[in-house]
């Protein structure tokens, strides 16, 4: 069969048990791994969705590049055109799952200034322009729904939007990256070393041929803008956030971490944070006269977790994110971060919902940008720092180092010595062969960012330091 540039014609379907009179046609861009998958459940289930919505939901087609191109989900052929342009002017609701950032966009904003809600899982669009997303939907009165953006299966989207809409969000820390998380965890399960297991993960299929977006924070990046606007009502973009992969994490970091009764996790933070008037942030106090004034600080990094924290016990390439909130307390939600199926699911949930709404003739709010807090960079966030040395095996070494510590007023919590691979040692334990190396391991107690990054760069100029070897945050320590 040839391609076709024309939009299919709507496909007839099982009559449903809701309102046969009620017809929205829904249009599908993209036909991949997750658009195979909505499509199987909107034509499968289409009696129990037009009951949940009240309205049958009828595929009008779906848009791809290759309509001839193999597949795994068997679908009508019928069902495929190349003509994304009037599949998304035939529709009520558009659901966009072709990822990156054009012709995404476009055919976005064509939806929704026409009026069509759109159901979509682009995080990168998301947090690229987001904000021109969101005010066009509210300009055209118009859905714009994303649950499948940031953690897969995951509920997350809705709960931060709805259910806490009434709290005070002040943290949220995710784990939202399956294949960073596969990775992390393989190498704390074997010991092996992130190259090695990094291989493994992409024959097993956890990780793509290019893993950048992966291994480098990027993906996570993303999904962190996406909730840090939503959790402060502060439109965040990715340029906003920091970020740090995990393709510096060594064997050696994990099985340090694992003597201290620690885990190495890649987290999302997002947080409010106290800011000074001397910062000379321009922004509004959040809540009555003269209360503190807050920032948003938002970032992705290797974090050093206890093993008691809910976080550290979270598997494979699953995904969780950890909430705290003023009234609610502490929150996880845990599951699939990824799969055609477990993302379908988040897909449907918010066809469902936008359906129901749509129906209603109220369309929900779409855009929460209702504050300006600053977005604050490093330097005024408080954190604690686990750093690695390998040093000259000399008297005094210890204390030169530590000195340097106590110059920028940051508090040494823990410190672990081993030399040339025996067991741990203290100081105490005597003077030590010249020639001979040690490794240090320092956990701190909380301080400033600049603090500690002063404190590295001091560190590395003593001349009985040969390196520093790993520098991580650590949360919860």
């Amino acid at each position: 069969m040839t391609e076709t540039s024309e939009a299919p014609q709507p496909q007839a379907g099982p009559q449903p048990e809701g309102d046969a009179r009620r017809v929205l046609k829904v249009a599908l861009l993209g036909g991949g791994t997750v658009g195979s998958q909505v499509a199987r459940i909107l034509l499968d289930d289409a009696e129990a969705l037009a009951a949940r919505a009240g309205a049958r939901l009828e595929l009008v087609g779906i848009a791809v590049r290759n309509v001839d191109a193999p597949r795994d989900v068997e679908l009508p052929h019928g069902l495929y055109t190349t003509d994304a342009e009037a599949l998304v002017g035939s529709a009520d609701l558009v659901i966009e799952l072709m990822g990156g950032l054009e012709p995404a966009r476009t055919h976005i904003l064509a939806a929704l200034r026409r009026g069509a809600s759109v159901v979509t899982g682009n995080k990168a669009l998301l947090a690229q322009d987001g904000a021109t997303l969101f005010d066009e939907a509210d300009a055209h009165g118009a859905e714009l729904n994303f649950e499948a953006a940031v953690a897969g299966a995951i509920p997350i989207i809705r709960p931060i939007r709805e259910s806490l809409s009434g709290d005070r969000i002040t943290r949220v820390l995710g784990i939202v990256n399956g294949t960073t998380n596969f990775i992390l965890d393989a190498m704390d399960t074997t010991g092996a070393q992130f190259a090695d297991v990094l291989a493994e993960a992409q024959r097993l299929g956890y990780a793509e041929a290019d893993p950048t977006a992966d291994v480098e924070g990027l993906d996570a990046a993303a999904k962190a803008a996406i909730l840090a606007s939503l959790a402060f009502h502060t439109r965040v973009s990715l340029d906003d956030v920091r970020c740090e992969g995990i393709t510096n994490v060594s064997a050696a970091d994990i099985a340090a971490a694992q003597d201290a009764g620690l885990a190495i996790k890649l987290l999302a933070i997002a947080e409010l944070v106290p800011l000074e008037p001397a910062d000379g942030a321009e922004a509004a106090h959040d809540g009555a006269a003269g209360a503190p004034r807050e920032g948003v600080s938002v970032r992705v990094h290797p974090t050093l977790l206890p093993r008691t924290h809910p976080l550290a016990a979270v598997r494979g390439a699953y995904n969780a994110v950890f909430i705290e909130a003023e009234n609610a307390g502490s929150l996880m939600f845990y599951g699939a971060g990824a799969g055609g199926a477990p993302t379908a699911s988040a897909i449907m949930g918010d066809v469902v919902t936008t359906a129901r709404r749509l129906l209603a003739g109220s369309p929900g709010r779409t855009g929460t940008a209702t504050r300006t807090l600053p977005l604050v960079g490093p330097e005024a966030v408080t954190t604690s720092y686990s750093i690695g040395l390998e040093v000259a095996d000399e008297p005094g070494v210890l204390a030169r180092v530590a000195a340097v510590f106590a110059e920028h007023g940051v508090s040494i919590e823990t410190m672990r010595q081993r030399i040339d691979g025996a067991e741990p040692a203290s100081e105490g334990a005597g003077a030590r062969p010249q020639g001979r190396r040690a490794e240090l391991r320092f956990v701190t107690h909380r301080a400033s960012e600049a603090a500690l990054a002063a404190t590295v760069a001091d560190i590395k100029n003593l001349d009985v330091v040969e390196s520093v070897t790993s520098v991580l945050r650590a949360e919860g320590v």
